[in-house]
């Protein structure tokens, strides 16, 4: 098993907490889907970040309940504001430990999000 670090970032459409739920789940169901992660055991930690114009949900709550992860570590903090930014926007990293090498692991990057690292959109 090696640690790796798995990025991803998804949008919403407006500051509602059903889209940023519904949102935050469909992201880490990707990533832990395309990444062969079966058990929240493997996970180390979580890290997300949100645009400042995000407020009705954090989105580590969004996760942390609609997955039942209990024993998960969660941070989340508010993106910086860069000019030009895209908005209402979510990223994430997550650690874990994988039978594979940090080469191997899929980024995701949903909705307008797939703007950001085009280089790792598969």
């Amino acid at each position: 098993m090696s640690l790796v670090a798995i990025r991803g970032a998804t949008t919403v459409a407006q500051d509602n907490p059903e889209q940023i739920r519904s949102a935050c789940l469909e992201m880490v169901q990707e990533i832990l889907n395309k990444n062969s992660i079966e058990k929240e055991e493997n996970i180390v930690m979580i890290f997300l970040t949100m645009t400042s114009d995000i407020r009705s949900l954090n989105a580590s709550s969004a996760i942390r309940q609609g997955m039942n992860w209990k024993h998960v570590p969660f941070f989340t903090s508010q993106e910086p504001e860069i000019t030009g930014m895209l908005p209402l926007c979510i990223r994430i990293l997550i650690q874990c430990n994988l039978p594979a090498s940090q080469a191997e692991v899929k980024h995701i990057y949903l909705n307008e999000a797939t703007k950001l690292r085009p280089d790792l959109i598969s």
